[in-house]
């Protein structure tokens, strides 16, 4: 027994012409095609007239919604020479820096001016010293004395007795401020109110800050010493010390 073929499935019914798509398919075909066109148009104007930057930034600042703000701590405004915190007012500030190794030169600082320093190439091996005018704050006086070479002790006495009364006197070492230090000179800063001036060694650090036919506050830092040794970050070269403070201008 058998079967008759089976007869192919028409694609369309008979009688029913080909049509392709639809016209609710053509009217969104047009509608993406020109919406596709716009937004090349507008994109290529954008390109034209807004400058990238403003892009760039808008696009970033898109990115950072939603992320929480970061706080930073206001930058600390900077105080005269260089201190943590400012002076009150009616004081004036000094910072005295010494020497350090082969390389760092020593600093006399007072009221944010630099008396002595390399900048100012007024700074050199052995004692600096720098006379100030108690009432006026303005440096009279600014020298070294080699302590290493040539006899300069001399010179440091006549300079120091020289400094008129109602003077401040600020010094600090380089290198060595010991090896050619005489007594009589020793004798005249203790006489200042120094009490390590006798116990310079070869290459200390030394600061020190006096007041000339007037006293100065108990309670301000006046001096600081420190030995050099082959231990230390220098290798037997001085190692840096400072001191600093605010001196009352009320005291004469």
């Amino acid at each position: 027994m058998s079967f008759p073929a089976e007869q192919p499935r028409p694609l369309r019914a008979p009688g029913r012409p080909f049509t392709g798509l639809c016209q609710g398919d053509l009217v969104k075909l047009a509608g993406f095609l020109l919406i596709s066109w716009a937004a090349w148009y507008l994109g290529c104007l954008l390109a034209v007239f807004v400058p990238k930057e403003t892009i760039t930034t808008s696009i970033a600042n898109l990115k950072d919604i939603g992320k929480k703000p970061v706080l930073r701590a206001p930058v600390p405004k900077r105080q005269k020479c260089d201190h943590w915190s400012p002076c009150s007012p009616g004081n004036y500030a000094y910072r005295i820096l010494s020497g350090g190794g082969k390389e760092k030169l020593a600093k006399i600082c007072f009221e944010d001016e630099l008396l002595i320093s390399e900048e100012k190439g007024n700074v050199g091996r052995g004692i600096n010293i720098a006379i100030v005018n108690y009432k006026t704050g303005k440096v009279t006086s600014a020298k070294f004395f080699d302590m290493w070479e040539g006899d300069h002790s001399g010179e440091m006495v006549t300079f120091i007795k020289n400094a008129p009364e109602g003077s401040l006197l600020l010094m600090v070492t380089h290198d060595d401020g010991s090896t050619r230090l005489k007594n009589e000179a020793k004798k005249l800063v203790e006489e200042l109110g120094s009490k390590e001036i006798w116990n310079m060694k070869f290459r200390s650090s030394w600061a020190f800050i006096a007041a000339k036919g007037f006293k100065l506050p108990d309670n301000i830092q006046k001096e600081k010493i420190n030995h050099s040794d082959k231990d230390n970050r220098y290798i037997g070269w001085p190692a840096e010390i400072q001191i600093e403070g605010c001196v009352p201008r009320n005291l004469i």
